[in-house]
């Protein structure tokens, strides 16, 4: 029987509508968070899909603020706070628990090159200096280093660290994270790479962060769903739309691009304007054009799921 735990489900990782002028698109927040609670599912801001590295403090404190605003009953709000520099970390994890986030994310510094032994002592020292539930975010991609899975499974002991958010692409690295702690009761793990997310929840995952669910997320909700009812069939079925619909602004792009490519399908959907933060630029007008025919066409289940959820 599947664990019931305090961090699980599907949590979206938010866009960060910005204004023509760089500023948080209040608005578009109150449009998209009215969107996640039509579908049931969370939000996670200020992440790598947020633009979290570019965003200026004022920016940040403003997300904060209005996203907590908009929590409702029962809903688990999370909120990035990664820094290369660890106080500021901590002071943005006391300013997000002061506003009414829920949880907090981090991922390791980017700068340095580090040693297993200071990944270890830097997650618990910061651990240790927030005043609340921590989740570790492996991210690979943008810090370019790799959490080992013993060193995440040590700093799961540690109290206010309650789970982690792997976005590594690793179909070995996922059994054996779901080996390790899909019986845990007191540490969650959060699959961030969406093309296997119902192998994940078949297998004992316990939550998804699909950055595609910021235009598409009853989608993973009804994933969800049909994984922990045991469908297996039709889990996956709703994968392959998954793996349609990533494809649509991700493949064949850098990571930046794909962000610029997110926001013109929210655009389409009525979300949100396609503005970035700099050094993050929109994509050209041909670019744009292409990607606006290519959601047109997409065909069948997939464009089903464009309309609804």
């Amino acid at each position: 029987m599947r664990i019931k735990k305090k961090y699980q489900g599907v949590v979206i990782p938010a866009v960060t509508p910005l204004t023509e002028t760089h500023t948080l698109d209040r608005q578009a927040v109150e449009k998209l968070w009215a969107y996640f609670h039509a579908h049931r599912v969370m939000p996670f801001i200020l992440g790598t899909t947020g633009e979290a590295a570019s965003l200026p403090a004022a920016v940040k404190n403003d997300y904060i603020q209005l996203a907590a605003r908009l929590k409702k009953a029962g809903d688990t709000l999370y909120a990035g706070i990664s820094s290369n520099a660890l106080p500021e970390s901590v002071e943005m994890a006391k300013r997000c628990f002061d506003a009414g986030v829920d949880v907090v994310v981090a991922t390791l510094p980017t700068y340095y090159a580090l040693t297993d032994n200071q990944m270890k002592v830097y997650f618990e020292q910061l651990a240790d200096a927030v005043p609340g539930p921590l989740i570790i975010y492996n991210i690979p991609t943008t810090t370019h280093m790799s959490l080992p899975l013993p060193l995440i499974d040590e700093l799961s002991r540690h109290p206010n660290i309650v789970g982690i958010k792997d976005s590594e692409r690793s179909d070995e690295r996922l059994k054996t994270s779901l080996e390790l702690w899909a019986e845990r009761e007191d540490f969650s793990h959060f699959l961030g790479w969406s093309f296997r997310s119902a192998q994940s929840l078949l297998n004992g995952g316990d939550g998804l962060v699909p950055s595609t669910g910021n235009f598409s997320a009853g989608l993973y909700h009804d994933l969800q769903k049909a994984a922990l009812e045991g469908k297996k069939e039709e889990a996956l079925q709703l994968q392959e739309i998954s793996d349609l619909l990533g494809n649509l602004y991700q493949s064949g792009r850098l990571l930046n691009e794909s962000l610029a490519a997110l926001k013109i399908i929210m655009k389409e959907k009525g979300l949100c304007e396609t503005y970035m933060m700099p050094p993050l630029t929109m994509l050209p007008a041909g670019a744009q054009k292409k990607l606006q025919q290519e959601l047109a066409m997409v065909t069948g289940k997939a464009q089903e799921y464009l309309k609804t959820t």
